[in-house]
């Protein structure tokens, strides 16, 4: 959900009630700016009115990045938009081709951010090979991925195979066959 709060829009992150015995319930929330990179926490008493602000979630496809910023083509009317690095979850794992969900304010058809899928999966490029038998610890190495991120993965992946990321952590998930 999608709020307006002091001419700023927020991003609910998360939210939960208070209540107590002798005083009104208060709901609270961790909030994340949309519009700016500000994190927040903001208390309201019941009763209090919210303003939420109306999304439409759109599929777009990334195609390429220039000097305009990053370009994306709607899927469904194939039109083109550029889009700022700050707007986009994690730059650092978009594929040519890739698809992505973009979050656009019905207000003003201005485009919000762009969300990635949860998990993706992309090739190992570059990676030192690992040591056999240092497997009693969970022992990370660094890997370079197609899409020019490093990625902590475990001794036994090499070059070349695929492997899933959670986008939202940038963590190594499992090597796909």
């Amino acid at each position: 959900m999608i709020i307006k709060l002091d001419g700023s829009l927020y991003t609910v992150v998360e939210f939960g009630e208070n209540k107590t015995a002798r005083a009104a319930a208060k709901v609270w929330a961790k909030l994340k700016g949309v519009d700016n990179s500000r994190s927040i926490e903001k208390t309201w008493n019941s009763g209090d009115t919210i303003f939420p602000v109306r999304v439409e979630r759109k599929a777009y496809q990334y195609l390429y990045k220039d000097d305009t910023g990053y370009n994306f083509m709607d899927n469904e009317t194939f039109e083109q938009i550029a889009l700022q690095e700050h707007l986009i979850d994690a730059p650092q794992f978009l594929k040519e081709g890739q698809e992505v969900s973009v979050l656009i304010n019905t207000e003003s058809e201005q485009p919000m951010s762009v969300e990635l899928p949860d998990k993706i999966v992309v090739t190992v490029t570059y990676s030192e090979p690992g040591v056999k038998g240092d497997t009693a610890t969970r022992t990370l190495k660094p890997a370079t991925v197609e899409t020019g991120a490093t990625v902590h993965v475990p001794l036994f992946v090499n070059e070349g195979e695929l492997i899933r990321i959670n986008t939202k952590t940038g963590e190594y998930v499992e090597r796909v066959k």
